[in-house]
C-alpha cells in the first residue's frame, strides 16, 4: 500500500470518529439551556445547594393548598438568608468552618426544617 493511500484511510477514519464526537457535545449544552433547566450541579432544582429542591418542595405545597403563598415565602426567605449566612461564613475564613459555627447553622437548618413540619402539620393529620 503507498503512502498516499495509507494518510487518505487514516484522514477519512479520523473524520467518521470525530464528527460525530464533536456533534455530539456540542448540541446538549446549548438545549438544555433552551429547555430551561438552571445551571449548576444538581440540574433544574438547585444550583449546587438544597435550597433550590427545598424552594421547589415549597411550592408545590401551596399548589396542593397545604401552606399559604407567605408561608412560603417567609420560609424561602429565612431559608436563603441562613444559605447567604452560611457561604458568607465559608468565604470569610477561607473556606474552612470550625465545628461550632458548623453545629450552630446546623442547628437553625433543622430549626427551619421543624417550622415547616409544624405549619404542615394540621394539614397532614386532617388526611
Amino acid at each position: 500500500m503507498s503512502l498516499k493511500s495509507m494518510l487518505r484511510g487514516t484522514a477519512v477514519a479520523t473524520l467518521l470518529f470525530a464528527v460525530p464526537v464533536l456533534a455530539q457535545t456540542a448540541a446538549p449544552s446549548g438545549s438544555a439551556n433552551q429547555a430551561g433547566q438552571c445551571e449548576g450541579r444538581r440540574g433544574k432544582h438547585g444550583g449546587g445547594h438544597k435550597f433550590g429542591r427545598m424552594e421547589h418542595r415549597l411550592d408545590k405545597q401551596v399548589a396542593e393548598g397545604r401552606l399559604t403563598q407567605a408561608q412560603a415565602d417567609g420560609f424561602k426567605a429565612e431559608a436563603k438568608q441562613l444559605h447567604e449566612e452560611m457561604k458568607a461564613a465559608r468565604a470569610s475564613s477561607n473556606g474552612q468552618v470550625d465545628e461550632a459555627t458548623r453545629a450552630q447553622f446546623k442547628e437553625r437548618r433543622k430549626a427551619l426544617k421543624e417550622k415547616i413540619r409544624a405549619a404542615l402539620a394540621p394539614t397532614q393529620q386532617g388526611a
